[in-house]
């Protein structure tokens, strides 16, 4: 998980840094990237080897290079 970067806007590259919030019951496969500012909700899943730019929906399964939403995650009782 990275936390902190540069803005490649400016010729000084300063940093940047954006919390990341993770939420309860979240599985996150091995060699997963997730970058700065990050919201991933509730039960949600990422693949192995998805890098994760952009918030991720609550009880569903992201997966790719970035990681995109590939369907809702069903939970059975």
């Amino acid at each position: 998980m990275f936390a902190a970067g540069h803005d490649y806007r400016e010729l000084s590259l300063p940093n940047t840094a954006a919390s990341i919030h993770i939420g309860k019951h979240v599985w996150i496969g091995g060699r997963s990237i997730i970058l700065q500012g990050v919201n991933i909700g509730e039960g949600a899943i990422i693949a192995a080897g998805s890098i994760v730019t952009k918030d991720v929906e609550s009880y569903s399964i992201y997966a790719g290079v970035p990681a995109r939403k590939i369907k809702d995650r069903t939970i059975d009782k």
